[in-house]
């Protein structure tokens, strides 16, 4: 048995688990959870950037920690101070009124950071212009401008402020505007020139746990199992290893669902085996479909440039026929199938070999004109039935006798090969004539391609359909026989 493959069993998972030690069996559990908590810290880690947006809706708190402390994430400052003018009007209208000094200053400051902002885009640092975008059409759909830099001039003043009301507006942006600026941000960048990343602070206790799992559980299978080497059982177990590797991360779905279904926390076997079957029929229609239209170019080939034709025609040619072990094995398989037809078939069909020559010549008798003369005499109708029998009876012990002489005799034995050679060399030479072997050439190669049309190339969807069938018949049996 292979190093590298585990021995075969029938047993369900169920039933191995079952036979495992208690603690090795919680053991697997344990760590198939760590395992799993490790891969949604992955994922949360590679889509925190991407999906930033959707997860300071659900976990805000939670998401600005964790950009902060593990992804280098800071408030962009330019749209923070622009939230920050915003609050001041809101409590400086609410202490002096819209129409204070104060008020309109702030108004006019806001009106220079809109500018700004549209300008400069602080957004892109983020690559989040888009936002920005969104921002520009959210203000234009409010005031009923093409202009945003008019739009937010025309929001932030006190015209439009006391007409719409205050409290509407300072509503409308808190809804619409905010949500959409808090989600701006600015990244650091660390010593080697890309973004801060820190996430390797979390995820080095699990790289050190399942490196440290690695090595004993491999060593510890080395020694359990004879002529396995440390080096083969590290082949063995080598789906483990993206669970401790610092790069491509998201390899680590395959060991951890390897684990869960190892440990039953989860039944795989049902996906796994519809999996199997799919890209086993997939693979097995063609495969199937490529061998035989392969054979089929194969033989239109020979039969184009002539070669089965030199092989027919030619008796020996021995510059292009490789013999590899001397014996003539058309004549001999003539040989062997002629003397097995002689003393072993027509010994068990000699009875109805019989029958049919008494029937043959009593026909005969019956349409010989002298024979109706005699019919007519008493006791000729009976003498000729005997007659029949006998003399089919001598003609068949005859003929058998007379092929079992031919081939006991020498001579008789000479004179059959002697006969088939003969036929052989008058076939070649018949077919050889006029334009004979070019027609059954081209008839060939013809009928070779029809059968690819008609047949081969039918054979992908028609074999899929019925394989696809018989799989699923295959799978709601296995299922059955599994719950029974």
């Amino acid at each position: 048995m292979s190093a590298l493959t585990r021995p075969a069993s029938k047993r369900t998972s169920s039933q191995r688990s079952s036979r495992r030690p208690r603690k090795a069996y919680w053991f697997e559990r344990i760590m198939a959870v760590i395992a799993l908590v490790n891969l949604i810290l992955v994922l949360f880690d590679l889509s925190y950037i991407r999906f930033r947006d959707q997860y300071l809706r659900f976990f805000p708190e939670l998401t600005v920690w964790y950009g902060e402390q593990l992804k280098g994430i800071e408030p962009e400052r330019a749209t923070v101070s622009y939230l920050r003018t915003v609050d001041s009007l809101i409590s400086q209208v609410e202490t002096s009124g819209l129409e204070a000094s104060e008020s309109q200053e702030i108004l006019a400051d806001l009106r220079q950071q809109s500018v700004e902002i549209i300008d400069e885009d602080p957004f892109a640092l983020a690559n989040k212009s888009g936002t920005l975008e969104q921002i520009k059409n959210e203000i234009r759909d409010r005031i009923g401008e093409e202009s945003a830099k008019q739009s937010f001039q025309d929001f932030w003043r006190v015209a439009w402020l006391r007409r719409q009301g205050f409290t509407d507006e300072i509503g409308f942006f808190n809804d619409e505007i905010r949500p959409l600026m808090e989600t701006n941000y600015y990244r650091g960048i660390d010593e080697t020139g890309g973004p801060i990343d820190r996430f390797w602070l979390i995820d080095i206790w699990f790289m050190a746990l399942f490196a440290g799992e690695f090595v004993a559980r491999t060593y510890f299978l080395s020694r359990r199992h004879d002529n396995v080497t440390w080096f083969d059982a590290m082949l063995w177990r080598l789906y483990d290893v993206p669970l401790f590797l610092g790069f491509w991360r998201w390899l680590r779905v395959i060991p951890v669902t390897v684990r869960l279904n190892q440990s039953n926390l989860v039944d795989m076997d049902p996906l796994r085996n519809r999996l199997n079957r799919i890209f086993i029929s997939q693979f097995a229609v063609e495969l199937t479909e490529i061998v035989i239209l392969r054979v089929i170019d194969q033989a239109q080939n020979l039969v184009r440039k002539g070669e089965i034709s030199e092989w027919l025609l030619s008796a020996a040619d021995q510059r292009r026929y490789i013999d590899l072990n001397g014996v003539d094995e058309v004549q001999t398989i003539t040989q062997r199938v002629s003397s097995v037809i002689l003393y072993q078939v027509l010994p068990q069909i000699k009875p109805q070999l019989d029958a049919l020559l008494q029937h043959s010549v009593a026909s005969a008798l019956h349409q010989a004109p002298a024979y109706q003369g005699l019919k007519l005499l008493p006791g000729v109708a009976p003498l000729s039935d005997q007659i029949s029998h006998q003399l089919a009876t001598e003609l068949s012990k005859s003929l058998y006798e007379g092929l079992q002489n031919a081939f006991s005799d020498e001579t008789g034995a000479a004179l059959t090969e002697e006969l088939v050679s003969q036929f052989s060399a008058s076939l070649r030479t018949e077919i050889s004539k006029d334009n004979t072997l070019s027609e059954i050439q081209s008839l060939v190669n013809v009928l070779l391609e029809e059968i690819k049309i008609n047949y081969v190339e039918r054979l992908s969807a028609e074999d899929f359909e019925q394989l696809d069938a018989s799989r699923y018949r295959l799978y709601d049996a296995t299922r059955q026989g599994e719950k029974g």
